[in-house]
């Protein structure tokens, strides 16, 4: 029985095509990773080998990828049973947990043992503790404890611009950490806004999301909350004079439409316009983090081709 499982596995195994494991990788955050990343990595007041730096993104994209497929395996019960995530790899068969797992943990070990050698060791550090984090500390224990999981969670995606600048210099700062908070702070109101649309998925799931365990009323105060202090952490980068007049106007203008958005979901609270409410400010929320680091990523790029001539 034991052979011929395994021969049903290798069967099973042959459907994965390069397409499947790089949609283990989650593409999409692994990009948002990147893009973070750089904008840490370009704030860095160091000269920077634009090679080394090129793969230093590149390894941090990778244990990012290795911590998806390491979320996809141990969540496979769970993504079967929402739509938003049973056409997963695992979910539909085309990948077996096991091969998973090898192909997260292969990758997180050699991204973290590179970037050692590529950059430094104190940002192959920064970059094992953020793979724990989401894989352990995150997925393993606080999604499926507490409605809080997002909150505390939310730091593993928060943490890439302070691993891109530890790539840089090898060390962190006061403004690497003031990106971090921009993330951290920006979490919330972005994944609870999915979480009102979504709440009956997560429910069926056995996650405990804040409008299943608080209530959407409840959910909605948060969501203003929090938005409240994400808005003048937006604007901080300008105002410590690590950002431009440019930053500084864009993210005031960003802050005050997210704020609004976030003002419709607080006093929007039942039937379809509730629901469109949810989803513009889900839809804002990508576009106003999106700018914001590419307003970054445009300023701090100038002075890095400065630097190099």
């Amino acid at each position: 029985m034991s052979f011929a499982a395994d021969i049903d596995d290798i069967a099973m195994a042959s459907e994965a095509g390069p397409g499947d494991y790089f949609e283990l990788l989650k593409p999409r955050v692994m990009s948002l990773v990147v893009f973070t990343a750089l904008a840490g990595m370009l704030l860095a007041p160091v000269h920077l080998n634009p090679v080394l730096a090129a793969f230093s993104l590149l390894l941090i994209a990778i244990g990012a990828g290795a911590s998806g497929a390491l979320n996809m395996w141990y969540d496979a019960d769970i993504d079967l049973l929402m739509t938003r995530t049973a056409g997963r790899p695992i979910p539909t068969g085309r990948i077996q947990p096991k091969e998973a797992l090898a192909f997260g943990l292969i990758l997180s070990i050699f991204s973290v043992c590179a970037l050692a050698l590529v950059a430094n060791v104190f940002a192959a550090l920064a970059l094992a503790f953020t793979i724990f984090f989401y894989v352990v500390v995150y997925t393993m224990w606080l999604k499926r404890s507490t409605p809080q999981n997002i909150v505390i969670g939310g730091a593993a995606g928060a943490f890439p611009p302070m691993v891109g600048y530890a790539a840089a210099t090898g060390s962190v700062s006061f403004s690497s950490f003031v990106l971090f908070a921009i993330i951290f702070l920006w979490t919330p109101p972005h994944f609870w806004a999915l979480a009102l649309l979504k709440s009956k998925e997560f429910a069926k799931a056995g996650i405990p999301m804040m409008p299943n365990v608080k209530g959407e009323a409840h959910t909605r105060l948060e969501i203003l909350l929090y938005s409240l202090v994400l808005v003048p952490v937006g604007v901080a980068p300008w105002l410590l004079g690590f950002a431009s007049l440019t930053y500084g106007i864009l993210s005031i203008v960003l802050g005050a439409l997210f704020l609004v958005a976030a003002i419709r979901v607080y006093r929007i609270d039942q039937g379809k316009p509730a629901e469109v409410a949810a989803k513009q400010l889900f839809a804002f929320s990508i576009l106003y983090l999106t700018l914001l680091f590419a307003e970054f990523i445009a300023e701090f790029g100038f002075g890095f081709a400065a630097r190099l001539f």
